[in-house]
């Protein structure tokens, strides 16, 4: 079977080449770059018309002397990567907003390694002056997968792919 293969070798992990956050009119923006290659197991299940989720996590929270830390904020964003066997192309879409057709796998993985930035808090969300810590991950969302490659991800190093937290402190405008 094709997502079985034993020769194919383990996902080596996301990097987070840099993230930080960014006071805008709208709010505050994430802004986000990974470093990753997809192992010759998920390529296969693309290009077979398995849909990949890559989810990039993000929780912003407040430090306190006397109590626990104040989670302030927490936002997620799903890209779904497919193949189209038919059309020959690849098509990246932010779940609810964006959908981008491209010809190479390569294309369509610079969308989810550099995605745009998006809002992950209202302005009004964070206190002017504070300072926050924001933890930042990405990761191959199995969870989202037809229940029979679910079972296959459990059992398949090919599936692991995320990242680890990526920690740092922003003070609110």
């Amino acid at each position: 079977m094709l997502l079985l293969s034993p020769l194919a070798r383990a996902a080596e992990g996301v990097d987070i080449s840099q993230a930080h956050l960014e006071s805008t009119d709208d709010g505050v923006k994430l802004s986000a770059t990974f470093a990753f290659e997809l192992n010759r197991g998920l390529e296969e299940a693309i290009n077979h018309g398995v849909p990949l989720y890559f989810t990039t996590e993000v929780e912003i929270t407040r430090p306190r002397w006397y109590w626990f830390d104040e989670k302030a904020i927490t936002e997620s964003q799903t890209i779904r990567l497919s193949y189209n066997v038919l059309t020959r192309q690849y098509h990246a879409a932010i779940l609810g907003r964006l959908q981008q057709s491209f010809s190479s796998l390569d294309d369509a993985m610079s969308l989810i390694r550099r995605p745009s930035r998006w809002l992950v808090a209202d302005k009004s969300a964070l206190k002017p002056g504070a300072v926050y810590s924001v933890a930042v991950r990405m990761r191959l969302d199995v969870a989202q997968l037809a229940k029979p490659f679910q079972v296959n991800a459990i059992n398949n190093s090919d599936w692991r792919l995320s990242s680890d937290w990526k920690n740092f402190l922003y003070r609110a405008e």
